[in-house]
This record gives structure tokens, C-alpha cells and sequence, in this order.
């Protein structure tokens, strides 16, 4: 399986808009998760090194270095979820009367969710740094904070719609339950996080706003 993060930004989108079973919206989930939390880990490289943030420097260190660990979790599961979806796809094609069928796509399908469910779980983790970073960072580059807590929170939301079209086909009726709460949860959490960061920055910035 190719990695289609080394293609260039114009290839990867051409192979978006293919007939190509993968990447798709897992995949593209990751990469937009990605690069919001890129965009939040430059508002720390704005931030550190000068004196008026000379106080929350160890901090912004931190999370930046947590956000060097996110964006290398997120472009990985590009891969991952191209490599968790293919399987699924094969799936489908085994003749309805072949016996092995029902336990097949039940298989290739909870393994199908995989992906989705850690991009859901770094998105999280990196909205979590964005907020602070959009608190504590470089006020000249506080746009850019909104900018990313809006790029992963359409991630984590892309994401949660990969799981859900998955669960949606579980047999197992429970776990299914159990993973749409999950995801609903998050969603529910970080996506206000999401928009309360994004409310904030937007008032500083608009006239009246404090800069």
C-alpha cells in the first residue's frame, strides 16, 4: 500500500476525487486533522523565544512537542485507514451465499472503524493543546489558532461520520452502541471546544474585540 502522504498536495487530491477506494474521508480526516494541528503547533513557534511569553515558555514547549507527536500520529493513519478500508471493500464482493460471508464483513468492518477511532482520539488530543495555545500564544498569530481548532474539528467530525457508516452494518448490536457513544461523546466535548476557541478568537479580532 503506498503512503499517499509523499504525494504532492495536487496528487493527493486528484486521488481524492478518483474512483480509487482509498484514501477517502478517513483519510482525508487525518490529513485535515494534521494540518490544524500543525497550524497550532507554528502558533508555538511564534510564541517561544519571546520575552512578553518569557512565562509560559516550558509550557508552549510541551505542547508543541505534543503537537510534533499528533501530526505524525494523524499523517499515519492516512495509511492506516486506506489499509483498514481495502479489506472491507473485499468484502463486499464475496458471493451473499457463500457461508463465510456475514463473519468476513463483520471482521473487515470493526477493523474498518480502527483508523477513524484513533484519528477521533488525536483529534481530541490536539484541540485540547490548540485551546491553550489560542490562550496562551503569540497574540500575532492567534488567527491561526482559530484556524486550526476549525480544520480538526472538521476532522474529528469527518471521522466520527467514517465510524458511524461502519457501525451502522455491525452485527454485534452492542459494540456498535457502544462505539457511536463514544464517538458522540467526543464530538460533543471537543467539538464545543472547538467552537468556543474559534468564538474567541473571532471577537478579538472583530472591531470592539481585545487584540
Amino acid at each position: 500500500m503506498d503512503d499517499a502522504t509523499l504525494k504532492s498536495c495536487r496528487e493527493f487530491v486528484s486521488l481524492l476525487a478518483s474512483a480509487a477506494p482509498a484514501p477517502g474521508g478517513g483519510g482525508a480526516a487525518a490529513l485535515a486533522g494534521a494540518i490544524g494541528t500543525a497550524l497550532g503547533n507554528m502558533v508555538g513557534t511564534l510564541t517561544v523565544g519571546k520575552k512578553k511569553y518569557a512565562d509560559v515558555e516550558e509550557e508552549i514547549r510541551a505542547l508543541m512537542a505534543r503537537c510534533d507527536h499528533l501530526q505524525v500520529r494523524l499523517l499515519d493513519q492516512v495509511k492506516a485507514d486506506a489499509e483498514g478500508f481495502l479489506p472491507l471493500a473485499k468484502a463486499y464482493s464475496i458471493p451473499k451465499d457463500d457461508p463465510s460471508r456475514a463473519q468476513v464483513l463483520e471482521q473487515a468492518t470493526l477493523a474498518a472503524c480502527r483508523a477513524p477511532l484513533d484519528i477521533i482520539d488525536l483529534c481530541r488530543d490536539s484541540l485540547e493543546a490548540i485551546a491553550v495555545l489560542a490562550e496562551k500564544g503569540s497574540r500575532l498569530a492567534v488567527s491561526d489558532a482559530g484556524c486550526a481548532a476549525v480544520l480538526v474539528k472538521g476532522a474529528l467530525q469527518a471521522a466520527c461520520l467514517n465510524v458511524f457508516i461502519n457501525t451502522k452494518s455491525l452485527q454485534n448490536r452492542t459494540l456498535a452502541q457502544e462505539l457511536n457513544e463514544k464517538c458522540l461523546d467526543v464530538l460533543g466535548r471537543c467539538g464545543a471546544l472547538a467552537d468556543q476557541i474559534f468564538d474567541t478568537v473571532k471577537a478579538g479580532l472583530l472591531p470592539g474585540g481585545e487584540s
